[in-house]
């Protein structure tokens, strides 16, 4: 089996960490597989840093001064990673899982199994449900017009978790093979160290949201393919850190969108997505509470002023 490397970012969700850690430490043993775990967290005041060093003695712990975000928290280890060589073997592979993640039994080896299924695979998604065991789409196609759409404007509800929407058939989940897909959501993605090694870290000018999507787009231009596998179940209590600092994260998300949609689209489509957000920006302040239309506003700019 290939060497392993798990990087964990965490903010002030201590017991979630906790669970996402024992989960892991059980099925990598399970798996048989050596791998290094390393937490980086970002200056969290709930003692997670306390924990991982008293109950997770074997994890390497990089507690950071200041809230980083996920991208850069994420390349503190990276960088560590990428120039480390444990026993003569680097890490040839790194998954990315979030702290609010429980790894469920075989999910280690499933991803590790089609990661060397072909040497162009880049990347790989886990099939990730809720804690009721639903399923949570884990798997999107590149964001265009159409998601902004759904996402500002009220459209028939049927057609939310169609492809139209960037989402991919239930029923690929729901079997065992691989599928092809975009990308996966941040939440776990496993990614071979020769495609970060080839298209270079996380680009920490998103401070949150996109980082993965605007990775995932550069390992597809330099020719690095993506895929889910349904075999691998991970359960995500999804958005436990940004529920903290819910118009921040409003900001922070739209901010990002705008500096992706910027890179990736042609001056058509980004006049277009511009007219949109600045459209269900508005919509959204007009019966907003004043922190929230702070926030619609300073997303206004930011598409604006974004290229």
């Amino acid at each position: 089996m290939p060497r392993l490397a798990v990087v964990i970012v965490s903010w002030n969700v201590r017991e979630l960490l906790a669970s996402c850690l024992r989960s892991l430490s059980v099925d990598l043993e399970r798996a048989g597989v050596k791998a290094s775990t390393w937490v980086v967290d970002n200056a969290s005041t709930d003692g997670s840093p306390e924990l991982v060093e008293d109950v997770f003695p074997h994890v390497h712990l990089r507690a950071l001064k200041e809230n980083r975000g996920f991208a850069a928290g994420n390349n503190v280890a990276l960088r560590q990673i990428l120039e480390s060589k444990p026993g003569g073997t680097p890490n040839r592979l790194v998954w990315l899982l979030n702290p609010d993640t429980e790894v469920q039994p075989g999910a280690t080896r499933a991803l590790m199994e089609v990661m060397e299924a072909g040497p162009t695979i880049g990347v790989a998604g886990a099939r990730l449900v809720f804690p009721d065991g639903s399923l949570q789409q884990g798997a999107f196609r590149f964001p265009g017009l159409m998601q902004l759409l759904f996402e500002l404007f009220p459209l028939p509800p049927r057609l939310y978790e169609t492809g139209l929407n960037g989402r991919y058939p239930r029923r690929l989940y729901e079997g065992d093979a691989p599928f092809p897909i975009d990308h996966p959501l941040g939440a776990s993605m496993m990614v071979r160290r020769a495609a970060i090694e080839d298209v270079g870290l996380l680009d920490e000018d998103y401070r949150m949201y996109c980082e993965e999507i605007d990775w995932c787009w550069r390992m597809r231009r330099a020719g690095w393919d993506a895929l889910c596998m349904p075999r691998a179940k991970v359960v995500h209590h999804a958005g436990q850190s940004t529920a903290q600092v819910p118009v921040r994260s409003f900001t922070n998300l739209w901010v990002s969108r705008a500096r992706l949609y910027a890179r990736y689209h042609g001056p058509v489509t980004w006049r277009f997505a511009r007219l949109i957000v600045r459209l269900g920006m508005l919509r959204k302040m007009a019966d907003a509470p004043p922190d929230v239309a702070q926030a619609c506003q300073t997303v206004i700019g930011a598409w604006d002023n974004a290229r």
